[in-house]
């Protein structure tokens, strides 16, 4: 005879196989009693399953959505199908900033018998997504072990390649990985220098942990300081514009990955905005299509002037022809 918890998770994987059964079926298909079934079925609502019931002889059981999800009972293609999923929705940022997909793909991932979890380990390696031509791609466990060390709370070993593709190796505080849509950002305290910082995904060879617990005090907002690090660097060139609109409307208008910004009372923002040249960073100001100053540097506000000139020229010699 099986015992009492195994009992109850094959109730459970019945009650969701289909939507009614009688207690008699159930009784038939677990090799129990009428009685053992109507127990069975009082001591999973006391677990949080939501389990209703019809009277009489022709009644059944069924499961309804609850107030909180209860343990589930997967089988091996719904659990790999789960997984994969989760993965896709992490890596595509599919539910935007949070943190949802990838601490349900984690506590999944815990539990996976070892034989689904080669599975989903091959389908790592297969599946290849396509990148933006200026982004590198984060493989899947790369991923999933910066989220691992954020949840577990101590030190950890970072190897990482800047943006020149030098590696250096340093001791940091792991905290939040921030999506911002185009690439997965971790943030964390470098130990060494004593500041928080943030680091491309992708550009994270290694990372160990080291036993060490830590408490962080008094942490950043991490998207906030993600959007400030991606807004301010590293351009060789920086312009500084005045929008005559309110905080607001200017984020709208460049938003906080673009531009570093602060207001000038209640209708006005000024910006920072960095970009590869002069030339360059008149080109995405026109492409604003909105009215602004240039307020530094001068090359930038020279290049803005020359194209808004040329465009001048070409619109008039078009309507005299």
């Amino acid at each position: 005879m099986i015992s009492a918890s195994a009992r109850l998770l094959r109730l459970v994987s019945l009650l969701a196989a289909r939507p009614s059964w009688t207690c008699g079926e159930l009784a038939d298909r677990m090799m129990v009693t009428d009685r053992t079934v109507r127990r069975d079925i009082a001591k999973l609502r006391e677990l949080g399953y939501a389990v209703e019931s019809d009277p009489g002889p022709w009644g059944g059981y069924r499961l309804r959505a609850g107030s909180r999800v209860p343990p589930l009972i997967l089988d091996d293609e719904e659990a790999l199908a789960v997984a994969v999923g989760l993965r896709e929705a992490a890596l595509s940022g599919a539910l935007g900033g949070d943190q949802a997909a990838l601490s349900a793909l984690l506590k999944l991932r815990q539990v996976l018998p070892q034989r689904v979890a080669d599975q989903l380990g091959e389908m790592d390696a297969a599946f290849v997504h396509t990148p933006r031509s200026d982004e590198m791609q984060i493989q899947p466990g790369m991923l999933l072990e910066l989220a691992a060390v954020c949840r577990l709370g101590e030190r950890a070993r970072l190897s990482y390649r800047d943006w020149e593709g030098r590696t250096t190796v340093r001791d940091i505080d792991p905290y939040r990985l921030v999506h911002t849509g185009r690439r997965w950002y971790f943030v964390a305290r470098d130990v060494a220098r004593d500041q928080w910082r943030t680091f491309r995904a992708d550009r994270v060879d290694r990372l160990q942990p080291t036993g060490h617990p830590v408490e962080l005090i008094d942490p950043p907002d991490p998207a906030l300081l993600v959007s400030r690090s991606v807004a301010t660097g590293p351009y060789p060139l920086y312009a500084t514009v005045r929008l005559p609109v309110s905080m607001d409307r200017a984020l709208r208008l460049i938003p906080s990955t673009v531009g570093s910004h602060r207001p000038e009372g209640p209708n006005a923002t000024i910006v920072d905005v960095g970009g590869p040249d002069g030339d360059g960073l008149a080109r995405y100001l026109l492409s604003l299509a909105t009215p602004l100053r240039v307020l530094s540097p001068d090359a930038v506000r020279q290049a803005l002037l020359r194209r808004t000139q040329e465009l001048f020229e070409d619109n008039a010699n078009s309507a005299s022809q």
